[in-house]
């Protein structure tokens, strides 16, 4: 498990599960402590990502943040946590 901070008010919970064809990354984001979505994404063999759960992150941003002008501030955010 690992937790990434978007900002004092959201955090994204990140986790991994096997499955039976390979493994699946899940994402759950919080806002003030309190779960307020989930998505995850399901992987056949080895992900190339810059960061472990990278895409995940993204999904993630992009389905709760999409229409807010958050949405861009998050995705730089995490592409800082690449470095």
């Amino acid at each position: 498990m690992k937790i990434f901070t978007l900002d004092k008010n959201y955090n994204v919970v990140c986790n991994w599960k096997n499955t039976r064809s390979g493994f699946k990354h899940i994402a759950t984001l919080c806002r003030n402590g309190i779960e307020i979505g989930d998505t995850k994404i399901c992987y056949l063999n080895r992900t190339w990502e810059s960061f472990e759960y990278e895409s995940i992150l993204k999904k993630i941003i992009d389905l709760y943040f999409g229409e807010k002008n958050s949405h861009e501030k998050y995705l730089k955010g995490i592409k800082k946590l690449g470095l």
